[in-house]
């Protein structure tokens, strides 16, 4: 489902030519067939989905879309919920797919609406999303103008997800690869915008992270960091000695503080915290799209202020800053 030849030329053209040379290698064992031992029934299931003409497409909603807000008749279309079901679980959403709502766990659109008033305007900006998921930000994106996407992610279901949505979006410059954050090239210097969602709180070394982070802004390039941060003064960061939430690979959830000053340690400059908020069943819960447990399940029954470990529950901040 990736044209190699087209993305190689693509990252070419946009400064990338380091990531190029390295990209036949990077995908080629993480799209093998015992890459993931579900994979080939999920290229399967891609191939059964129905093409369908497409009439309107909108990046800029609360519900990326392909095709007319509902259904023009008042039966619903059972193949294509049906072959849209086989990728289940839907973490990040929503869509909207010819009348189908896919109805994800996460509503993505939230945290977007929470960080777009304060961010440098995204038109004509080569964009790098850390940790992307199935791409719901990065359609929002290109949604805003932004001249290239650029989406990594270890987990190959969200990438499978992502060329599901594509096949009815149909071509677009956002692409995403089933890869990591390491495997970008260090220092590549080639990005206008890197947003880093989701991801701080689960790098056993949270200022290398940063760091990385920078490397991958062009001079006066900007990071949109999002991640769990916990009430406390300059300084303090908790460390679960177990799981948080149910998580099991969460290491460093630091105080809004300690977040900003781990950003001017790295060498960041123009710094601003600009929301923090609760993360709510509202814009994390279970849906007929995403059947597991999900953060209702990960609070304390009887004090929604903690986790089920007894730990300040989930709230999330966002800081704007600037390569020097």
């Amino acid at each position: 489902m990736i044209d190699l030849d087209s993305l190689t030329n693509t990252f070419r053209s946009n400064g990338l030519e380091a990531w190029a040379e390295l990209l036949p290698k990077q995908l080629s064992a993480v799209l093998s067939d015992q890459a993931h031992g579900d994979f080939p029934s999920w290229l399967a299931a891609l191939k059964r989905l129905p093409h369908r003409p497409v009439s309107e497409i909108a990046l800029n909603e609360a519900r990326v879309r392909a095709g007319p807000q509902s259904r023009p008749f008042a039966e619903p279309d059972h193949h294509l919920r049906s072959a849209l079901e086989q990728f289940h679980p839907w973490r990040k959403g929503p869509y909207m797919i010819h009348g189908i709502h896919i109805d994800s766990e996460w509503r993505s659109d939230f945290k977007w609406d929470r960080l777009t008033p304060h961010i440098s305007s995204l038109k004509n900006r080569r964009v790098l999303d850390v940790g992307c998921g199935n791409g719901y930000h990065c359609w929002r994106m290109a949604g805003a103008g932004a001249k290239l996407v650029i989406g990594v992610d270890p987990t190959l279901l969200s990438i499978v997800q992502f060329w599901a949505i594509r096949h009815f979006i149909g071509e677009k410059p956002v692409f995403t690869l089933p890869i990591g954050v390491e495997s970008v090239p260090a220092c590549i210097g080639a990005f206008d915008t890197v947003f880093s969602m989701g991801v701080l709180y689960h790098r056993r070394s949270p200022l290398d992270h940063l760091l990385e982070l920078q490397g991958f802004l062009c001079s006066g390039g900007e990071l949109v960091l999002e991640t769990l941060v916990v009430d406390g003064d300059e300084g303090q960061t908790l460390v679960p000695e177990g799981r948080y939430a149910k998580m099991r690979n969460v290491w460093f959830i630091p105080s809004c503080p300690t977040l900003l000053l781990w950003l001017r340690r790295c060498g960041f400059r123009d710094i601003r915290l600009v929301d923090v908020s609760l993360t709510t069943p509202e814009e994390q819960r279970t849906t007929r799209w995403m059947r597991f447990h999900s953060l209702s399940d990960f609070l304390n029954p009887e004090d929604s202020r903690l986790t089920c470990e007894g730990l300040p529950a989930p709230r999330r901040a966002i800081c704007i800053a600037r390569k020097a």
